[in-house]
């Protein structure tokens, strides 16, 4: 945690001091998480609906429509399991309604992002489009498996992920672009659509061997789990204000 808290110091109080002595642009936003992954020797997952919000700060600089960009933010990433609702019919003819569930395998980061932005000028009033990719860490502060523990039945592992093998440290991109509407030259909004794949493992779990078999009718009572490797990439639609702060230097 130590080495989070000085990464985080290192990477926003750098892009600060450069910043001090010109305008910038600071913010905050937040929205829809739809997380996807990538699970190696497993079935597979449907996607996640969580959150996110992050703060923000970038160069302002009024002859040039590129720009420089921080960011840090905490994000939900991961995967589900869903059942949808079913209705059985028995012998006698009664309904048994079974309802839907869902499994959620959450992975709760916190992520910063350094990059850059192109703005484009767009219709009336001052909007901009951009585009904008940045390089990013991610570092995992808890998770939830749906409150399954694998210790208490080994053969959960077959579903489930095991604690031990979450890779605290990933790192990926972010890519997208949005468009800034300006209420004043001084507070604006901003809706964006960002897609976030790593590049790294968020889970990386060798051979399990000899568990025992959850369905050992007409098979070994003893089975090897396999090798599993999950990799996070979400989508992220982002809802923000921004603010100018801005320097005039006077001779």
């Amino acid at each position: 945690m130590k080495q989070l808290i000085g990464w985080l110091a290192i990477v926003f109080l750098f892009p600060w001091g450069q910043l001090a002595a010109q305008s910038y642009n600071f913010g905050i936003k937040g929205g829809l998480t739809v997380g996807t992954q990538r699970w190696d020797n497993s079935f597979q997952r449907e996607p996640l609906f969580r959150y996110h919000g992050i703060a923000f700060i970038e160069s302002a600089d009024e002859g040039s429509p590129f720009a420089l960009f921080a960011q840090g933010g905490y994000h939900i990433k991961g995967s589900a399991i869903r059942t949808y609702r079913t209705v059985l019919i028995r012998q006698d003819g009664s309904r048994i309604d079974v309802p839907g569930q869902e499994t959620p395998f959450e992975f709760h980061n916190v992520s910063v992002t350094l990059g850059a932005k192109q703005r484009f000028d767009v219709g009336p009033g001052n909007s901009q489009l951009y585009y904008a990719l940045g390089i990013r860490g991610d570092y995992t502060v808890k998770t939830d498996f749906g409150n399954v523990r694998v210790e208490d039945n080994p053969s959960y592992a077959l579903i489930y992920p095991v604690e031990g093998f979450v890779n605290k440290f990933n790192y990926g991109l972010t890519v997208g672009g949005g468009i800034e509407l300006p209420f004043s030259e001084f507070v604006g909004m901003l809706l964006e659509f960002t897609v976030n794949p790593d590049f790294s493992l968020q889970y990386n779990q060798p051979v399990i061997r000899n568990v025992i078999n959850p369905n050992p009718i007409g098979g070994s009572s003893l089975i090897d789990i396999p090798e599993r490797r999950i990799a996070n990439l979400t989508f992220e639609v982002t809802l923000g204000f921004r603010f100018l702060h801005k320097i005039i230097f006077i001779d």
